[in-house]
């Protein structure tokens, strides 16, 4: 339209025409090049106004969804092995992993293309493998990383209150009170997840501040935590979630137990002294 208004005041001589073209074209180059101006954080799906979620997410096709158990999650399991440790017969070590450059450069990638899509604010990890896992993450994604930490080890930091994890116990997570505002999109990462305590204390403090947790996702899920029955004595994080009133928010591992079948090989020497230190 532009060209063509141009033209009823002069002479479509070519260069002329050539030099509408090339004005016109740096125009639209520039216009796209301009930073988006939509308020709204979350990524929108092409040709819809509808936002990415994470229940949505995997419908979608805008970035692949990887599965529980799937064939990266299977490779991966190789180099999470198990043993006796703390009084756990099968206490699963993300030490093997990290000691393969490549393998936990995937485990980033994987969790990266999982939420790039869904528009966090931060990426929150829980003390203290989370802050292993955490910061490449959030570089990945380019976003903030939080600390939950344990009790007195930041100022400024408010507390939730006192959690059960497999190990028993626990004093309540705190994080700094700056550092998550309202409304914020929080992803909470850690190593592994079973009976949940540790997570819904971390969900916890998002609220306090009046923020909104997206999803809490680990490398590892027990599902034998999720629902076990009543006769098996072991806790369950429905029913924990459920009383807290939290079990809207979603919680996804990479890699069960069902797949996790390497025993370490210990020292003839092993000794289970997990609680001396």
């Amino acid at each position: 339209a532009a060209l063509k208004s141009l033209t009823n005041f002069m002479p479509p001589h070519p260069c002329f025409l050539l030099l509408a073209f090339l004005v016109l074209g740096c125009r639209d180059a520039f216009r796209s090049r301009r930073p988006n101006s939509n308020p709204n954080p979350h990524k929108a799906l092409p040709g819809c106004t509808e936002y990415l979620t994470i229940e949505n997410m995997s419908s979608s096709g805008a970035k692949k969804v990887y599965e529980q158990d799937g064939e990266e999650a299977r490779e991966i399991a190789k180099y999470l092995p198990y043993f006796p440790f703390k009084g756990i017969p099968r206490f699963y070590d993300i030490g093997g992993f990290l000691a393969e450059p490549k393998v936990f450069q995937q485990i980033v990638d994987i969790f990266a293309s999982r939420y790039a899509e869904i528009g966090i604010d931060s990426v929150a990890g829980l003390d203290a493998r989370g802050f292993i896992l955490g910061p490449p993450i959030a570089l990945a994604l380019n976003k903030p990383f939080i600390m939950m930490r344990k009790k007195g080890k930041m100022p400024n930091s408010i507390q939730s209150e006192k959690y059960e994890t497999e190990y028993g116990s626990r004093e309540g997570m705190t994080v700094q009170r700056d550092k998550i505002k309202p409304k914020d999109r929080v992803l909470v990462i850690d190593d592994l997840v079973a009976t949940g305590g540790t997570l819904s204390s971390a969900i916890q403090l998002v609220h306090m501040l009046g923020g909104e947790v997206v999803e809490c996702a680990c490398v590892v899920e027990l599902k034998m935590f999720i629902d076990p029955p009543e006769d098996s004595g072991l806790p369950s994080r429905t029913n924990l979630f459920k009383q807290l009133g939290i079990d809207h928010v979603p919680v996804w591992g990479l890699v069960s137990e069902d797949v996790l079948t390497v025993e370490a090989e210990l020292h003839k020497d092993y000794v289970d002294d997990g609680e001396e230190h």
